[in-house]
């Protein structure tokens, strides 16, 4: 039988928002915690149905996909191993307009909707730091809408970038350029054009559905004020 300790050791190595909870908080969500492998494309939430389950992310990327009644797509925020899914029920919903799935495959723990419910009723600190997350990931979006609106197609493509090198454990990032047009709101051509503007600074190189990460740095003076605020606030309210 493995230990709560051991199961939080492993767990909170891999997710960062379980790393952040308390011992005590900690043990009112681990028996309910289901480890789980999270294929390319799976669904973890679908609009306007009842979300029945919550994902903490330990590796991969989901994607937050606002879906307009033409079935028109724009990526809206990114989830990974620092959060969760579920934010309209940590607010007291139990749905959400908006679409939620793998873009990169990876894993994640995944509880049922009561479970986390009632602990969060228990545990006014656990209850806290969720709500804090939330405001982090709506700080998230609100900037995802000025990048859109403000910034070049290339300081757009190096914020999702970076954002997307956060969460992964590694400089190769497995991003295909249906996610990538997604991500920019932008066809095909205008991703390729993004990417080699990058790739001729040697701040990327591209391969079949993926990036590798050569200077970071250079990716974030591309990015310029387009990166830094909701991690900022991540650090914050989150540690």
């Amino acid at each position: 039988m493995v230990s709560v300790s051991a199961t939080r050791a492993t767990s909170t190595q891999r997710n960062r928002l379980l790393a952040a909870m308390s011992t005590d908080d900690f043990e009112l969500l681990q028996p309910h915690l289901q480890p789980m492998l999270l294929d390319l494309k799976k669904d973890l939430e679908r609009p306007n149905r009842r979300i029945d389950t919550i994902w903490f992310m330990e590796a991969g990327i989901a994607s937050v996909v606002a879906v307009q009644s033409d079935e028109t797509k724009v990526e809206v925020g990114l989830v990974g191993y620092e959060g969760m899914t579920g934010t309209a029920v940590v607010l007291g919903g139990d749905q959400s307009p908006h679409s939620t799935y793998i873009q990169m495959a990876g894993a994640g723990l995944r509880i049922g909707v009561e479970a986390l419910r009632k602990a969060m009723i228990a545990s006014p600190t656990m209850r806290n730091l969720l709500l804090s997350y939330v405001q982090v990931f709506m700080v998230q979006t609100a900037h995802t809408a000025v990048a859109n609106a403000r910034a070049r197609i290339d300081q757009r493509l190096a914020r999702w970038i970076l954002m997307a090198h956060d969460r992964t454990r590694g400089d190769t990032l497995f991003l295909t350029h249906e996610f990538l047009g997604l991500m920019l709101g932008v066809r095909r051509a205008g991703v390729t054009e993004a990417l080699q503007t990058l790739k001729r600074r040697k701040l990327i190189e591209t391969g079949r559905n993926h990036i590798v990460v050569l200077n970071r740095k250079g990716v974030e003076q591309v990015a310029g004020t387009a990166y830094g605020v909701p991690e900022k606030e991540y650090r914050r309210l989150i540690g």
